[in-house]
C-alpha cells in the first residue's frame, strides 16, 4: 500500500514538475510577446478600438477620406485621436487637404514636428467646438467657444456659413457629432 501512495506522489510531482516546465518554456520559446506589448502601449485609447457597426465617428470620417489626410497626420501627430472618438457630442471643422496647401511652403511640415506639438495641438482644437450643429443652424450665431478655449467668428453671404474665413462646404453626421468640411485652415489668434 505504502508503495502506491508512493508511487502516485512521485507521478503527481512528475506531471507538476513537466506543466510548470512546458509554461515556463511557452514563455520563452514567445519571442513576440514583448514587442506586441510595447506596441499596445503605444496605441491605447478609445481611438484604436475596432468597431464595425457603429456610425464611424468623427476620427474615422476624417481617416476615410482621401481629402483629409493632412488633417489624419497633423491628428496622429499631435496625439489627438482619443479626444476625437469621446463621446461627444463634437462639431470638427475639417479643413481639405487643399486648404493646408495654401499655407504658406514649409507651414505643415514644420508643424508636424515633435518639437511643435503643442502649438499643432493648439490649432486643431481651434477646428472642435462642443455640440451638433447644422450648417443651417449655425447661422443663428455669431462666434463659436472653441476646444483651444478660443472663440471663433461665424458669419453667413447668402446660403455659405463661414467659420473664421473658412467656409463650410459639405456636412457629414457622425456617430459622436459632425464634420463640417471647410476650404481654409483656421489659425487661432495670437494672444
Amino acid at each position: 500500500m505504502k508503495s502506491i501512495t508512493n508511487f502516485k506522489i512521485f507521478v503527481g510531482f512528475c506531471l507538476l514538475l513537466g506543466l510548470a516546465l512546458s509554461c515556463k518554456g511557452e514563455a520563452k520559446s514567445d519571442p513576440k510577446t514583448p514587442e506586441v506589448e510595447a506596441q499596445e502601449v503605444t496605441k491605447q485609447g478609445q481611438a484604436f478600438i475596432k468597431d464595425d457597426e457603429a456610425t464611424p465617428n468623427v476620427l474615422n470620417i476624417a481617416m476615410g477620406s482621401e481629402d483629409h489626410t493632412t488633417l489624419v497626420a497633423a491628428v496622429q501627430a499631435a496625439e489627438l485621436e482619443n479626444a476625437l472618438v469621446n463621446a461627444g457630442p463634437l462639431m470638427v471643422f475639417a479643413p481639405t487637404n487643399a486648404a493646408f496647401d495654401e499655407l504658406p511652403d514649409g507651414t505643415v511640415e514644420n508643424l508636424l514636428k515633435p518639437e511643435n506639438k503643442d502649438a499643432l495641438a493648439n490649432i486643431l482644437k481651434y477646428h472642435v467646438t462642443p455640440g451638433k450643429y447644422s450648417k443651417d443652424f449655425l447661422k443663428k450665431f455669431q462666434k463659436l467657444g472653441q476646444a483651444n478655449n478660443q472663440d471663433v467668428s461665424v458669419s453667413t453671404e447668402g446660403d455659405d456659413v463661414f467659420i473664421g474665413e473658412a467656409r463650410i462646404v459639405a456636412s457629414i453626421p457622425a456617430g459622436n457629432g459632425i464634420v463640417h468640411v471647410v476650404d481654409k485652415v483656421l489659425l487661432p489668434p495670437e494672444e
